[in-house]
């Protein structure tokens, strides 16, 4: 038994899209006609859908397979997700507790000295006066 159907009919009929049948319509692989006003019209035939179902389910247990080995493989980026999140809120608890201490440090903390001298103390120590020691061009050139 022969059914004449639309290209949308034919597509749902044998699970594949509008595209796919106007593809086989050009190759040939399906029989097909045009009526007065332009639309398409396929012969559908038992072997048409038959052929296609025995096709879809070795896809499917194909596809079954590959959708499995995606969810392994979300389940894993979930828990390595999962780590990373509990590695950062360590992280940011320990700088917490360290910013938290940083006064406790500085107040134990003795005063530092300062490296530079004080104006007195700078009149204390060994600086040669300009009449002791000649210029530079002076001993040069020996004037």
């Amino acid at each position: 038994m022969i059914d004449r159907v639309t290209v949308y009919e034919a597509s749902k009929r044998l699970g594949i899209s509008e595209g796919a049948v106007r593809q086989r319509i050009h190759r040939g692989t399906l029989e097909s006609e045009r009526d007065e006003s332009g639309k398409v019209y396929v012969f559908l035939t038992p072997d048409d859908t038959q052929d296609n179902s025995v096709k879809t389910e070795q896809n499917n247990a194909g596809d079954n397979a590959l959708l499995e080995e995606l969810r392994d493989r979300v389940r894993f980026l979930e828990a390595e997700l999962d780590d990373r999140k509990e590695e950062a809120r360590r992280k940011d608890s320990i700088i917490m507790s360290l910013t938290q201490r940083v006064p406790e440090l500085e107040a134990a903390s003795e005063p530092r000295e300062s490296p530079v001298p004080t104006s007195d103390e700078a009149s204390k120590g060994d600086v040669p006066e300009p009449d002791k020691q000649p210029s530079f061009w002076k001993r040069l050139f020996g004037t």
